[in-house]
């Protein structure tokens, strides 16, 4: 009983203790404002506004741009859907996607050798199997076993090396020499998830404000533009003389050098697209000796994107790297910074959505390797797949392997194919009204000008947007095409144009001439000054 009630004084001591600090804690301070306020006033509404909106996201997000993929594309995929829901519904009864570099997409099926040795890779248990070998070729089991044993635990599940795997490296700095005839070091190799993520890590390294400025060719593929905005950098642009069937001229390169200079921006590197996107032309030699011999004497990175580099279509022109132009010449590590990017997702192989690709760094000090080795490591490591499709496409199979013949035979229908196609498409473009097309040397793209009547000009105007914009949407909603807007890409003022890919599938490409013909026709007409 004696602690009962010990216990409940003592209770009742703690809450006249508690409560007189309260009254002491919610009594207004005598110089404080509140002191006019009543103690139970409601406390104020929460925000309506979001956390997040237009006006505090990084502005650098909003100035980012990415052509290939805007308004055109969203547009085609709803009128996708309402093809699904309502068949009939449109003057046309399917999409046909010319608008992204994006092959398998559209039909083009994959290399057999480099997807049976990434099935052997990823699923290394049935290469123990007596069936497998009447499954996969002979030379696709020697390869993945080979591949598998460059890899810690033959894991494909596991990170790798930052740079990536090492004997895959090795055998892409193999590859390079074959091509150039010229040493390659597979230290200087990071193999990365496509081409895309190098040329950021790239714009991350140079771009320190927005005083440092990228030597970027117009007509340019929005990635740089997109990245150059995404970094703070300034795009510096040099436009390429479409008289010239899109020539990249030197004395263009040192007059926009100039200019830029001369308003406080510092050029730090010079994009070149070889062969070009979205133009198509594929660079001479001498033209390449030029571009080496600016960078070298301006001290300039040369940031060569040579991911078309097996997409050549024409018997006059062939691809030579700019490392290999830059060696000829007699320069060396110490001579010139110079980075070359390729891809798994061009070429003849396609492989988009495998995410595979590398860029070989070479011409800087130990300092800054480390630094983009850095870069690299926060990103872990890029996918083992496209690492593993990397390493086949610097070597495919070779004459006297199993699979040669039929390696070669699917290649080579492949690009003979886009050859056919971009002839077929070039000659539709060249029949159009108010349209010239310069001819596809290489990549896969045509890059078309089309001059447009002033009545077309002023609609445009009246819908807000580009002319060129004008005239796809419109192409689209009765066609069903998807082509992209030449100022996506930027183009020289007062010139309009669109980038049409050669990807459809060769019994497609009939269907498109003869739709975009009908169509310009009817457009040409209805707008005619």
């Amino acid at each position: 009983m004696r602690r009962s009630v010990i216990g409940s004084a003592k209770a009742l001591s703690n809450r006249s203790c508690q409560n007189h600090w309260n009254v002491l804690l919610l009594r207004p301070l005598a110089s404080s404002p509140s002191r006019f306020l009543s103690s139970t006033s409601p406390p104020p509404p929460p925000s309506s506004m979001p956390p997040v909106s237009l006006d505090n996201i990084n502005p650098k997000v909003l100035k980012c741009e990415y052509a290939v993929r805007g308004e055109i594309v969203t547009l085609a995929q709803a009128l996708q859907e309402e093809l699904k829901s309502k068949p009939g519904s449109h003057p046309f009864d399917e999409i046909l996607y010319c608008n992204i570099g994006n092959p398998q997409s559209l039909g083009q099926q994959p290399i057999t050798f480099f997807r049976e040795v990434l099935a052997l890779c990823d699923h290394p248990s049935i290469l123990d199997r007596s069936e497998t070998q009447g499954l996969f070729s002979a030379d696709a089991i020697e390869r993945a076993w080979q591949i598998l044993d460059q890899i810690p635990g033959r894991a494909t599940g596991a990170y790798s090396h930052s740079q990536g795997i090492k004997g895959l490296r090795d055998t892409i700095a193999a590859g390079i020499e074959a091509r150039d005839g010229f040493p390659a070091d597979p230290n200087d190799i990071f193999l990365t998830d496509g081409a895309s993520p190098a040329v950021h890590m790239m714009m991350q390294l140079l771009i320190r404000s927005e005083k440092d400025g990228i030597l970027c060719p117009i007509p340019q593929y929005p990635l740089y533009s997109a990245s150059i905005a995404l970094h703070g950098g300034a795009l510096v642009p040099y436009y390429l003389d479409e008289a010239t069937g899109w020539g990249l001229e030197v004395s263009e390169l040192k007059k926009q050098l100039a200019d830029a200079k001369s308003k406080g921006i510092t050029p730090r590197a010079l994009v070149v697209i070889n062969p070009g996107n979205p133009t198509g032309q594929v660079l001479a030699e001498d033209n390449q000796r030029g571009i080496v011999e600016f960078c070298k004497q301006e001290g300039l990175v040369l940031l060569a994107d040579e991911v078309y580099q097996e997409n050549v279509y024409v018997p006059e022109k062939k691809f030579d790297s700019f490392k290999k132009i830059a060696r000829s010449i007699g320069y060396g590590e110490n001579d010139i910074s110079l980075v070359s990017f390729q891809s798994v997702s061009k070429g003849y192989y396609g492989e988009c959505g495998k995410r595979g690709g590398y860029m070989e760094v070479t011409g800087f000090v130990p300092e800054i390797r480390e630094q983009i080795y850095k870069v690299a490591s926060v990103n872990l490591c890029s996918n083992i797949s496209g690492q593993i499709l990397a390493s086949l496409v610097m070597s495919p199979p070779k004459v006297g392997d199993e699979s040669y013949e039929s390696y070669s035979a699917e290649k080579d229908g492949i690009l003979s194919s886009l050859a056919r196609r971009a002839k077929t498409l070039e000659d539709a473009f060249n029949n159009l009204e108010g349209v010239t097309c310069n001819k596809a040397e290489g990549a896969m793209y045509l890059f078309p000008c089309i001059c447009l009547p002033e009545k077309a000009i002023k609609a445009a105007e009246a819908a807000k947007t580009a002319p060129d914009n004008f005239y796809c949407r419109r192409l689209l909603n009765a066609t069903g095409i998807v082509f992209v807007p030449g100022s996506g890409f930027g183009q020289l003022p007062g010139t309009w144009h669109f980038r049409c890919t050669i990807l459809p599938q060769e019994d497609k490409i009939p269907a498109v001439a003869s739709r975009l013909t009908e169509f310009h026709k009817s457009f040409m007409d209805e707008f005619r000054d």
